[in-house]
């Protein structure tokens, strides 16, 4: 679950650019506060939300209520995308692919919420926090906690100069 992926510089790169280290990678997923998920209606329409995220138990993690229009999707089609980064010409930007499935073990819940909490801080922790309260609900599986197994990555380096590399991890 821990594994680290193969890194490969992509063709639509600067002829003098380098592939994005994977720790690279987690660093911008690490400062990240907002990713925007990607899933598919039942119809087949596609559904884009922000939402916090953090890396987790070998995967993306983020939370959701079960009645959600993002939690209904991903019961009909787990395959989805998270994307993050600058917003920006400068900076990179990460797109992780894969599936997500629902995290049910109490510890790894926990795990994942001592994450989050890490990560956001006074945001999760903190009274007047922007999404102040829920690892109590997640850790007791109130709501739902899903980590995304990746299946393919891409970091995307900004100018300078540009690259495109592309993260494949060993067979599960």
């Amino acid at each position: 679950m821990n594994s680290e992926p193969d890194a490969v510089l992509g063709p639509f790169s600067s002829p003098d650019a380098r592939a994005t280290p994977w720790a690279s990678a987690l660093a911008v997923i690490g400062e990240a506060e907002v990713f925007w998920l990607s899933t598919v209606r039942p119809d087949g329409r596609p559904h884009v939300t922000p939402l916090p995220a953090a890396w987790s138990l070998g995967g993306m993690c983020f939370t959701t209520g079960g009645q959600e229009r993002k939690a209904r999707n991903l019961e009909h089609e787990s395959r989805c995308v998270l994307t993050t980064g600058t917003n920006a010409l400068t900076g990179v930007d990460i797109v992780i692919e894969g599936v997500a499935a629902v995290v049910d073990g109490r510890s790894d819940r926990e795990r994942a919420v001592a994450d989050f909490e890490l990560k956001y801080g006074a945001h999760l922790t903190a009274p007047e926090g922007s999404w102040h309260g829920p690892g109590e609900a997640v850790v007791a599986g109130d709501t739902r906690l899903y980590r995304v197994s990746p299946t393919v990555g891409f970091a995307f380096g900004m100018l300078p100069v540009s690259s495109q590399t592309r993260y494949t991890w060993p067979s599960r």
